[in-house]
């Protein structure tokens, strides 16, 4: 599967995330400079990533950052 995310780093949240099947890269790359453009036509400044994975599952797993606070992040890495 195929994710686009837009993340508002600021505030640590995702702003939108779409899904695309394998076979619609160029879809998904067409929407990710869509909303690049859009963001930057109204001067918002939000991370914007394509990313790949077999599942949303999985990529929760690879990419926290997104999914999880800072505050939760920090507490999974603290020592036991």
């Amino acid at each position: 599967m195929i994710f686009l995310i837009e993340y508002d780093r600021p505030s640590g949240k995702i702003a939108e995330m779409r899904t695309f099947d394998d076979s619609s890269r160029k879809l998904a790359d067409e929407a990710r400079l869509e909303l690049e453009l859009r963001l930057n036509r109204k001067g918002v400044e939000h991370e914007v990533v394509i990313l790949e994975a077999p599942s949303e599952e999985a990529l929760r797993r690879t990419h926290s950052r997104y999914f999880e606070s800072l505050a939760e992040i920090a507490r999974e890495n603290l020592p036991a």
